[in-house]
């Protein structure tokens, strides 16, 4: 059965269904607007950018790693992020379930047993199964985890899919939308807009991401790579004709502006560190955007009156999103 052959039939909206507006394009905006759209809600998304994905969300990793994340987070994300890959399974034809490989250099190798100290649902692997995992890396690292049940989709192809989706739903999305709309003209209105909702979320805090796309020819990969320092891990995500998508996991810092120098040597850093061939990679775009915070970094649901805030995804975007739009979703027509 392929990933998508398992998704809920197109059904239009119900002309009684409830009217919504959802505010932002973003992997939010989207999975709300899916949700809402499968169980009958006529839905309008505005998007102030001038594509799906505008924001933030076009900047993601993508990695659907609910095991890995808990060497960071606190066990419920965990737990709720589980039902997560088979949501994206079956809305997302892209979804690759190949697992995710965490290595460190030898110098660093110390950083595995510790990552291994806070997660579950990995085996311990050593060189020989880690060159039948990944070719390429045979003969590089002697130590790794190997955590086979996440996968990765690439962000960009799957907020079109769900634009798609919405569409096939009797749902329209608006692109270069106005700030200013006529509230009164829906039921319902699901503010996805990320930082750009600051002003209206006072605890929340912008978490600095960063991220590089490579073009090497020489290299292929299966899955992502997570690769451990102390000071900044490192992920390597595979993308179609040989395109990897490099990032830092988390910056603490409200700094929106352009790339350092710095970060742009740590980043080509550990790709090189991963294999030298990146060393000819083609640099195609970097990127730098503030991810939505709470203080305890858990993506969250709020209500004031007829309008709901779906907000504060963290780094936690892809993995969270189905579960924060299901409790948008249950609010708007009852669980």
């Amino acid at each position: 059965m392929s990933p998508s052959s398992h998704m809920p039939a197109p059904s239009p909206p119900s002309a009684h269904g409830p009217s919504v507006l959802v505010l932002g394009a973003g992997v939010s905006g989207m999975t709300a607007a899916v949700t809402l759209a499968e169980r009958g809600a006529r839905v309008v998304v505005h998007e102030r950018g001038p594509r799906i994905g505008s924001g933030a969300s076009w900047k993601a990793g993508g990695m659907l790693a609910p095991w890995c994340e808990a060497e960071s987070a606190t066990p419920e994300v965990t737990e709720q992020s589980l039902s997560s890959l088979d949501w994206w399974d079956a809305h997302v034809p892209q979804v690759v379930r190949n697992g995710t490989l965490v290595l460190a250099p030898a110098r660093d190798v110390g950083e595995i047993a510790r990552f291994g100290r806070r997660t579950s649902h990995f085996r311990t692997i050593g060189e020989a199964e880690i060159a039948q995992l990944e070719p390429e890396l045979a003969d590089r690292f002697s130590r790794a985890l190997f955590f086979e049940h996440e996968g990765h989709v690439n962000p960009r192809d799957a907020l079109l899919a769900l634009g798609r989706r919405v569409e096939s739903l009797g749902g329209r999305i608006v692109c270069n939308a106005p700030m200013s709309y006529d509230a009164g003209a829906y039921d319902w209105i699901v503010d996805c807009t990320g930082i750009a909702a600051r002003d209206v979320m006072p605890d929340m805090r912008g978490v600095r991401g960063e991220m590089l796309l490579l073009r090497c020819r020489d290299i292929t990969l299966s899955r992502p790579v997570r690769m451990l320092h102390p000071r900044i891990p490192v992920y390597i995500v595979p993308r179609a004709e040989h395109v990897f998508m490099v990032g830092a996991t988390m910056i603490e810092s409200e700094n929106a502006g352009g790339m350092t120098l710095r970060s742009m040597v740590e980043l080509l850093g550990a790709a090189y560190a991963l294999h030298p061939a990146f060393g000819e990679a083609e640099i195609l775009e970097t990127g730098t955007g503030l991810r939505p915070s709470y203080p305890d970094n858990m993506p969250a649901v709020r209500r004031d009156g007829k309008r709901i805030y779906v907000n504060g995804m963290y780094r936690h975007g892809f993995l969270l999103s189905p579960v924060r739009a299901r409790e948008a979703a249950d609010i708007v027509f009852g669980p």
